[in-house]
């Protein structure tokens, strides 16, 4: 994804350094494993119910049911738009 060789990673380190200080880096590190760890907890949520959709679609289709959202009939609730 990025192109980052180790000359970088040190340049950025010494930045992050400089800005934040040797005191706060403890804290930045915390926050930002926390926040990392955050995101891949929510990717890892997402992709869970992205498959679950996936094989109630392919539920249904084998069953001949209609999806429950699709039981509508197509038509929008709730906006007022549509009449």
């Amino acid at each position: 994804m990025f192109n980052i060789r180790g000359w970088e990673w040190i340049i950025i380190l010494v930045v992050v350094l400089l800005i934040f200080g040797p005191s706060q880096l403890p804290n930045l590190a915390k926050s930002v494993g926390k926040a990392i760890s955050s995101f891949r907890g929510g990717i890892r949520e997402a992709e869970d119910d992205l498959k679950r959709m996936a094989e109630d679609d392919a539920r249904a289709k084998t069953e001949g049911k209609p999806r429950p959202e699709d039981s509508s009939g197509g038509k929008a609730k709730g906006n007022g738009a549509n009449g």
